[in-house]
């Protein structure tokens, strides 16, 4: 099915025809009627000008803004209104209202495993509203449930495709990376429902935690290893400052360390510089000889 424009003409207008047709055929009928001899051509012509109009008048319809209206001949789809205003319609015709709004769909909380198989509870809302009336109403059986069931499904597989949370550089993550992973929710969401003639405005996450029996566990993970990153942070800068102290020295002084002074310049620096204790400073002031 596709939507297509149907035959609708401005009511305020058609009410004027209809009356002065009615006025008309009123005048054809007693005109045919009257006198001596009855005139049958007048009064049958005076007849159906006169059910034809109320046939008209009765195929009045009103359709409200961000409304639309689907019209059916026996059975036959016809085509969709979408101008606001009163109208006169194609008679003995069944009219089908269809909301154009922009709605909200608010996913239950589901569980669900990420990519690396860990239980986690997780919820979206959807934005959409109806572009195209002819397929939500007679492509899919109730369009509103059908936008449900296939966010979810969209919801579930969305989150087995990453992680809940990673230290790794560049990964994508579900709790890091929301506007990515909404923006990825929302294409495979548009895909699934553009044969009900839905368009996806937004999607974005409203809960994400992990699950109730695995959620203390995982906070310390989190924070074992955000404990190993800053290590690893703290460690590669003291090696590159350390590095950068003794090229320092050693160039700007004019100054060569032996090994074993490097060593232990490099031991009292790489402790100074990584240990989260204040250190003491020890001088050292040289051998003191002994007095005979």
């Amino acid at each position: 099915m596709k939507e297509k424009n149907t035959f609708h003409v401005n009511g305020y207008l058609a009410l004027i025809v209809l009356i002065l047709a009615i006025l008309g055929g009123l005048y054809l009928f007693f005109m045919g009627v009257s006198g001596d001899d009855i005139r049958v051509l007048p009064m049958l012509l005076g007849t159906v000008i006169i059910i034809l109009a109320f046939l008209f008048l009765s195929s009045f319809t009103i359709v409200s803004p961000n409304q639309a209206k689907a019209v059916l001949f026996f059975g036959q789809y016809l085509g969709t209104i979408k101008d606001n205003g009163l109208f006169v319609i194609t008679p003995f015709t069944n009219k089908i209202n269809v909301s154009l709004k922009v709605r909200n769909f608010n996913s239950s909380l589901l569980k669900v495993n990420d990519s690396e198989g860990n239980p986690i509870e997780i919820s979206a809302v959807v934005v959409f509203k109806v572009v195209d009336t002819a397929k939500a109403l007679f492509d899919v059986d109730y369009y509103q449930d059908f936008v449900e069931i296939q966010s979810e499904t969209a919801i579930r597989h969305i989150a087995t495709q990453y992680p809940y949370d990673s230290y790794g550089d560049g990964d994508i993550t579900l709790r890091g990376n929301t506007n990515e992973v909404s923006a990825e929710l929302a294409k495979e969401l548009q895909d699934r429902l553009a044969v009900a003639g839905v368009e996806v405005i937004e999607t974005r996450l409203n809960h994400l935690a992990y699950a109730t029996e695995i959620a203390s566990a995982m906070l310390q993970r989190q924070q074992a290893k955000a404990i190993l990153s800053a290590r690893q942070t703290i460690v590669e800068g003291a090696v590159s400052m350390t590095q950068m102290a003794l090229e320092q020295i050693e160039d700007g002084q004019e100054i060569n360390f032996t090994d074993d002074r490097k060593v232990q310049l490099i031991n009292n620096l790489l402790v100074s510089i990584i240990t989260d204790k204040g250190t003491q400073p020890v001088i050292n002031t040289g051998d003191v000889e002994k007095s005979k």
